[in-house]
């Protein structure tokens, strides 16, 4: 029998053809587009729903009826969604579902950020998510985000968006000069730039409004928020904004085969698990279903995290609406927690490990178990599961591959997987892997961007 006998992780490139390579291409452009327009969570969602209702679906409210081919999607405080196809099959025989997170690293702005210092302006910040802070200063930066600003009449949610169009102005955290940083490149990397010297710089020309105020330049700043927004420095207190790098979305290399940009993780999962179930045909067998959180970057905690009620809440209603009861729907259900890992860098070899980590251009790496530290933190798929997957992905012709994030002991990380598997769902991590992840500047490959588009589409059609 030979090399069959063996397994080897080969390339996608040699079972694309030419009209695959066509429509990977084509495809990506779409990504770009979402990446470059939804850089926040809540700019996300908001392309989403947009895209959602151009193909039929409609708000999902709470006692609504529900039948085979109807089409969903359910907000969570402007910050998450769930998108959803009801099956030709009850909810007690589950559902054919993808988790994914919207939220990135980036730079929040804090509650009073504001304040003048020798002859400049500043905000304060603070970091969101796992980076490496000295990747951070002297980045162009985009201001994205939304006031709440409070009158005597109410509540208005102002929208804030600077720094996308070529006529804005950018913001940046400005680097200590390489002629005085001698003290600073002794350092380690981890301390070389200091979380509270990560302020933005906003402004620098002082008021010309007869006022008394020493802080001129501050001043100037909030006639122009106020002008622009309506806003006073109070609101800050209720708002929620944040600065996240102004690079586009751009193709990467001669042949145009990788698409660099900030937010792939988990961007590049959450696309294509929306948009394959956006495209799906005709009425699916079972409900498939995608959700799209907030807060993984920090522990999927919190209201919009996944470790909220909102997925659970949705899956009840529609439960009722069938006379179903929501723990069989659940143990019935399949997840694949669609979340990127680390491409293996041959740059960066010696925390890698070759036979198991995913490469770029192999496909849609499966991830049995994440976690650090023995596994800690993971969900560990079942052998059972994993032969599902495989069985489906190699009988629809999917390029996939499997993944693990680096060398035992190196360092780990965590996904959605375990707080779906918590909920008595069969899970497994599927995701794309991506080089610089956490950087202001990810790289991803378009034929593993595809190839999660294609995989997470026969998903939803499984019996």
């Amino acid at each position: 029998m030979g090399n069959e006998l063996f397994y080897d992780k080969k390339t996608g490139w040699d079972r694309m053809r030419a009209d695959d390579r066509r429509a990977m291409h084509s495809y990506a452009e779409g990504y770009k587009e979402f990446l470059n327009e939804g850089k926040t969570e809540r700019d996300a969602v908001n392309y989403l729903k947009a895209k959602a209702e151009s193909c039929g679906y409609k708000p999902y409210t709470r006692g609504m009826s529900v039948k085979p081919g109807d089409k969903y999607y359910k907000l969570n405080r402007n910050k998450a969604i769930i998108l959803t196809v009801i099956g030709e099959q009850p909810l007690s025989a589950g559902i054919n579902l993808t988790a994914a997170h919207l939220d990135a690293p980036r730079i929040d702005i804090r509650m009073v950020p504001l304040y003048e210092d020798n002859g400049m302006a500043f905000f304060k910040t603070h970091y969101y998510g796992g980076i490496k802070k000295y990747q951070w200063p002297t980045v162009p930066l985009e201001l994205r985000g939304v006031v709440c600003h409070v009158t005597d009449d109410g509540i208005e949610s102002i929208p804030v968006r600077i720094g996308d169009k070529p006529d804005d102005p950018l913001f940046i955290i400005s680097d200590l000069l390489i002629h005085l940083a001698t003290d600073q490149m002794q350092k380690s990397m981890m301390k070389g730039i200091s979380a509270e010297k990560m302020n933005i710089l906003v402004g620098s020309e002082p008021s010309q409004t007869d006022d008394d105020t020493s802080d001129k330049i501050k001043l100037a700043v909030m006639e122009y928020l106020h002008q622009a927004y309506g806003i006073t420095e109070e609101d800050f207190l209720s708002a929620e904004l944040s600065c996240v790098p102004a690079f586009p979305a751009r193709d990467i290399g001669f042949d145009r085969s990788f698409v660099g940009s900030y937010g792939h993780d988990d961007r590049v999962c959450a696309y294509p698990a929306a948009t394959a179930l956006l495209d799906l045909e005709g009425i699916p067998s079972k409900t498939a279903m995608t959700v799209l959180v907030d807060k993984e970057e920090i522990g999927s905690d919190g209201v919009t995290g996944m470790q909220s009620r909102f997925f659970d809440t949705m899956v009840a209603d529609l439960c009722r609406a069938q006379d179903v009861i929501p723990e069989e729907c659940l143990e019935n259900s399949t997840c694949l927690s669609a979340d990127v890992c680390n491409a293996y860098d041959p740059n960066y070899p010696e925390v890698s490990e070759k036979r198991n980590d995913a490469r770029a251009n192999c496909g849609l790496a499966l991830v049995k178990y994440t976690g650090s530290r023995g596994k800690s933190g993971s969900s560990d798929a079942t052998a059972e599961l994993m032969a599902k997957i495989r069985y489906l992905f190699q009988k629809n012709n999917i390029i996939w591959q499997t993944g693990q994030l680096g060398k035992v002991d190196q360092g780990g990380g965590g996904t959605v997987a375990m707080f779906m598997a918590n909920r008595n769902i069969d899970t497994v991590d599927a995701g794309v892997p991506v080089l610089s992840m956490h950087a202001p500047y990810e790289v991803i490959a378009k034929l593993d961007l595809y190839a999660a588009y294609r995989g997470f589409g026969v998903f939803y059609g499984m019996e």
